[in-house]
Order: C-alpha cells, then structure tokens, then sequence
C-alpha cells in the first residue's frame, strides 16, 4: 500500500469551496466522460455520520478487479501548514505534496488557456491573476488536505502500479482544482440547493453517455461488465470430463479430425 497526502491550496474560503467543487466535480465528470471512459454516480444522497454530523454520500462505480484506492479529504482556510489533520498516525513528511495549481505541469491534453490561471481574472470577485508565491499572499485562501491510499494487490507490478496511479490521482487533483477556480464566475452565488441541482442534472447526462458508450444505444439495458476474463488449456478427456465438459469418443485417432488432435482451450469468466 503506498500512502500519499496532498495538499491543494486555492484563492477561495472553504464556504466558496464547497460550492465550487460541486460545481467542478460534475462539470469535469461530464466533460471527460465518453468513448466508454468516465465514472457512473450509483447513489448521491445526504447522510448523518456519527463522527461527522450531516453531510453527503456519493457512490461512484468503476469496474477494476484487485485494485484499492480510498481518498479522506479535509477543508481548511489556511494555506495548508497544518500537521496531521487526519486521525491517527501522521502522514511521514516525505509523503507530502503541496500541488500548486498555478506553476505545476500538467499533460498536455488538459491545458485551456482558459484555465491558465496566471492569466485568469474573476469578473465576479475581481481575484486573480496568481503570480509566483501567491499562497503567501494570497487572500482569501483555503486548503484542501487529501489523503490517498493505494492498494494494488498484484506480486511484482505492485510498486510500480501504485505509483503510476498516484500520479494519474496528481494530474486529476490539479486539473480538477485549477478549473474549480478558473470557473468560479460560473458557480459564484449559487447556493447549495442550486449547485445540488446543477449536479444531479449532468449526473443522469454522465451516466446516459456511459451507458450509451458501453451498450450502444440508450435503450439497451445496462448490463454488468465482467472484471476479467480467463483461459485455460486442457488436453487430455479425464481433466475435461472433471469439469463438466462432454467429450467425443476419440479411440479412434485414424477418424478423428485434426482440430481435435490439438490442445483444446477454454475460456471462462468468474461468477
């Protein structure tokens, strides 16, 4: 398991925040959803934690077999100097990651100068443009501290598996959290009842592009995708016999067609 913390800081309060990543979260969904890829909302409905109080319970489904990803998120207004903002054992210091999301890279393929945020300017809040150091000056700030534990369960890709999707999760962190801020005249003065709404509207249209992507047209039902598929090779008729697969008499060698001289292969899928 291979333990990250990243820290997000953003010219924003943590009031603005909450509005600005539900807008963002289902903005960014729906614009790179499609071509099969894209995550499904199962459920997103208000809950009551024991420990936390009220809050919001999302259910995101992504079909991948052994593999484990847990994200705990925790929203400051500073400009993310708290230590161990997590219950429990503190996060060792060489596994903190400030992500700046003015200076650092990200691929090529999610860059919009729109999005450049040493060019943007909010029309609403006059913020912006960010320049060099602007977590230290910058009023007001937040930061959001993301713990990420990855678990890839497979003996020999492990280490290098878990850190290829951690920098998948870096590069989703940035982008997400640049265009949360480079959107921000598009979701300011919402209020939570109206971002709700917004989202659960390009929620159903994420969902019908998945399910149109994957089926092929809206009115096929959505079937389930098996994780994996399997092989395995049999020659000989008491191992086939054992699982359940009918044999031809081939006593007879001199009769029997080549196909069946060969190794015979199966292919089975898990329940």
């Amino acid at each position: 398991m291979l333990v990250k913390e990243y820290r997000i800081c953003m010219p924003l309060t943590v009031d603005e925040y909450k509005i600005g990543q539900l807008y963002m979260i289902s903005k960014h969904s729906n614009e790179q959803s499609g071509g099969g890829e894209g995550v499904e909302v199962v459920r997103n409905e208000p809950c009551t934690d024991p420990k936390h109080g009220a809050g919001q319970i999302t259910e995101k489904r992504i079909y991948l077999n052994r593999l484990q990803v847990k994200i705990e998120t925790h929203f400051l207004n500073d400009n993310g100097c708290s230590e161990n903002v997590f219950d429990g054992k503190p996060t060792p210091k060489d596994s903190v990651c400030f992500l700046d999301i003015l200076s650092d890279p990200i691929p090529d393929r999610h860059y919009k100068e729109s999005e450049d945020l040493s060019h943007w300017v909010s029309e609403k809040t006059g913020r912006g443009p960010l320049v060099d150091c602007w977590r230290n000056s910058s009023k007001p700030i937040m930061c959001s501290y993301k713990k990420v534990n990855c678990s890839f369960e497979i003996y020999g890709f492990q280490g290098r598996t878990e850190e290829f999707i951690h920098r998948n999760i870096r590069d989703i962190l940035l982008v997400g959290h640049r265009q949360a801020v480079a959107w921000i005249d598009e979701w300011h003065g919402m209020t939570l009842e109206e971002v709700r709404q917004y989202e659960k509207k390009l929620q159903e249209e994420t969902n019908s592009k998945l399910n149109t992507d994957v089926n092929g047209t809206d009115s096929s039902p959505s079937l389930p995708l098996p994780s994996f598929t399997r092989s395995i090779s049999v020659t000989d008729e008491s191992s086939l016999k054992k699982m359940g697969v009918k044999t031809l008499d081939i006593s007879d060698t001199s009769s029997e067609p080549s196909s069946l001289k060969n190794t015979v292969r199966l292919n089975s899928t898990p329940e």
